[in-house]
């Protein structure tokens, strides 16, 4: 597999220390854009759009693109293997980089947490979501900071694959774009400064 330009740099032993990795998990196609199990991938999405990082490159079954956010090299990720199946792109572009699972971070959905609020953790089992139980399963390894982006429980009755593959109202739209902001000023501050400091500051 060809890797991105300059990965021969960050191969055979050779790794940079401040690169990070940040994936966003969701399902591709127009069809899943703007559902609730696709706030992962929004999350990604505003980054590229801040920091000019074009999500231009195929490969590792998905689509990526590399660049720089705030002095730290970094790559932006959304698996396009569909969500049950995120752990095999997670698994291509960490072996590809040897990249230490500490400078992994996964952004996703959680039903267990109420419409808008997000949670830190440095590491800690997938819960009850399927796309991590693929990534804890091909790295077989779970340490590695994750950012939940709660999208609350279904309504009575509501089956819940039919939920999570819902649009949000517009009421609520508005109240999720202010989380994914705010699980992208997480995301950064890991990055830079450890999960510690981002559970203290953002898991209110």
């Amino acid at each position: 597999m060809l890797g991105p330009r300059g990965a021969e740099l960050w191969t055979g032993g050779t790794i940079l220390e401040d690169i990070c990795l940040i994936i966003g998990l969701g399902n591709p196609g127009t069809k899943y854009e703007n559902t609730r199990h696709n706030v992962g991938f929004d999350t990604i999405d505003y980054l590229s759009k801040k920091y000019n990082i074009r999500l231009s490159r195929i490969g590792f079954k998905s689509v990526y693109g590399e660049g720089e956010i705030e002095g730290t090299r970094t790559i932006l990720l959304k698996p396009q293997t569909f969500m049950n199946l995120s752990g095999e792109s997670v698994r291509d572009i960490v072996a590809w980089y040897k990249m230490p699972l500490e400078r992994v971070i996964i952004i996703y959905d959680d039903i267990d947490l109420d419409l808008s609020k997000i949670r830190v953790k440095p590491k800690g089992s997938a819960g009850t979501h399927n796309g991590m139980k693929s990534i804890i399963y091909q790295l077989q390894a779970d340490e590695f900071p994750r950012i939940r982006i709660g999208i609350g429980r279904p309504p009575e009755k509501w089956d819940l694959a039919d939920y999570v593959l819902s649009k949000f109202p517009k009421a609520d739209r508005e109240i999720i774009d202010q989380s994914i902001e705010k699980a992208s000023e997480a995301a950064i501050m890991i990055a830079k400064s450890g999960p510690e400091k981002a559970m203290n500051n953002f898991n209110n």
